[in-house]
């Protein structure tokens, strides 16, 4: 009888990858090994799967099947595939098929973990971020049940050792194969669903779970610095642990809200001050506002120009864990007055007269036509 393609076998496409083929050979194999599948050809079907997943995990045999057919391996390169000659190899697929192969996994199971991490939000003002603040959180979690201590069990009763087990949580299924020979399957224990006790008299309050869900205020204090998206961990106030593991973190992510003029930028501060004609023409002294409440002076040198930027050093944001504190950056706009008296204007027309030709080109016209007008 002639035999069935390859990879028809195995329901993959010619150009299958090593990882398209070994998902395929998984999942029949697990479907017609004959511990699990009683049908009369399960065996048969099985050797046939693997000898196909043989040839096609392997590059140089796959290239003579591909170009040559079963011809080719019956040729010298492929013999011994009727024997399974090759099917020592496979120990490892099978440990991943069966989860139990060759060894129980009860150890696993019963491993302390760590409990979940929890995330809360909270938005605070542009000075609470600059500035540092204290926040406290109303924050619900899962901790052990305070009245069994987390045992699950009325007191003063306990749990007891789950006797279809004998408390590692699994029970084992040892078969005979006479391809690999001793197989050990290992599955959760149905009695006690894999935890290795049971609870004859399960706790009033959390009815045997062990955990109930609290709600504990927290106490957060924000450090100065912090911007917006910025994390604080809070090692231990997350989810409580299960089988003696520690809790997780609770994280709070940080908003803020905008500041009516300030602009911040990392550790720095930037500030857009506005000046009048004048000020900018003539320079002066003019005082500017600091994050903290109070007032600076900031020195405007004559003929200073919209965009103009000066830095003030230090008065910035404080730097996120370490000493110091950033720059504000002042970027000067110079305000062209939209509403003048008329003295104001007749002043403006002597001074146009005064810059001369010089200062009366085609944009200067324009800037005192926009000013005051023209009659």
């Amino acid at each position: 009888m002639d035999k069935q393609d390859y990879y028809e076998l195995l329901g993959v496409p010619r150009d299958a990858t090593k990882d398209q083929i070994k998902r395929s050979f998984r999942k029949m194999a697990q479907q017609y090994h004959p511990d699990v599948n009683k049908a009369p050809d399960a065996e048969m079907r099985f050797k046939e799967i693997n000898e196909a997943y043989q040839v096609l995990i392997d590059d140089d045999k796959r290239a003579v099947y591909d170009r040559y057919g079963h011809a080719g391996l019956q040729g010298g390169g492929g013999a011994g595939y009727g024997d399974m000659g090759g099917f020592g190899d496979l120990g490892s697929i099978f440990e991943e098929l069966f989860s139990g192969f060759g060894r129980a996994s009860s150890g696993n199971r019963r491993q302390p973990r760590r409990g979940a991490d929890l995330r809360a939000d909270i938005r605070l003002s542009f000075e609470e971020a600059v500035f540092g603040a204290e926040r406290e959180l109303d924050i619900p979690r899962m901790e052990a049940c305070d009245r069994c201590h987390g045992t699950g069990a009325e007191p003063p009763t306990a749990p007891v050792t789950c006797a279809s087990c004998n408390g590692t949580g699994e029970v084992k299924r040892r078969q005979q194969s006479p391809l690999f020979g001793t197989i050990v399957t290992a599955s959760p224990c149905p009695t006690c669903s894999g935890t290795g006790e049971v609870i004859p008299s399960p706790c009033t309050k959390c009815r045997g779970r062990k955990y109930v869900r609290v709600t504990r205020k927290i106490n957060v204090k924000v450090p100065a610095g912090v911007d917006e998206g910025t994390r604080i961990r809070l090692v231990g106030e997350g989810e409580a642990g299960q089988l003696g593991g520690p809790p997780g973190n609770l994280y709070v992510v940080v908003a803020v809200e905008p500041h009516p003029f300030f602009v911040r930028n990392g550790s720095d501060v930037l500030l857009e001050m506005p000046v009048n004609v004048a000020q900018a023409a003539l320079g002066a002294s003019v005082k500017i506002p600091t994050l903290d409440g109070g007032q600076e002076m900031l020195e405007i040198p004559a003929g200073t120009q919209t965009g103009a930027q000066f830095r003030k050093r230090g008065i910035g944001v404080p730097h996120l864990q370490r000493n110091g504190r950033g720059d504000m950056l002042i970027n000067v706009r110079v305000d062209v007055p939209t509403k003048l008296s008329p003295e104001q204007k007749e002043l403006f027309r002597q001074l146009a007269k005064s810059f001369g030709d010089s200062s009366t080109r085609e944009d200067s016209k324009g800037f005192f036509d926009r000013l005051f007008g023209s009659d």
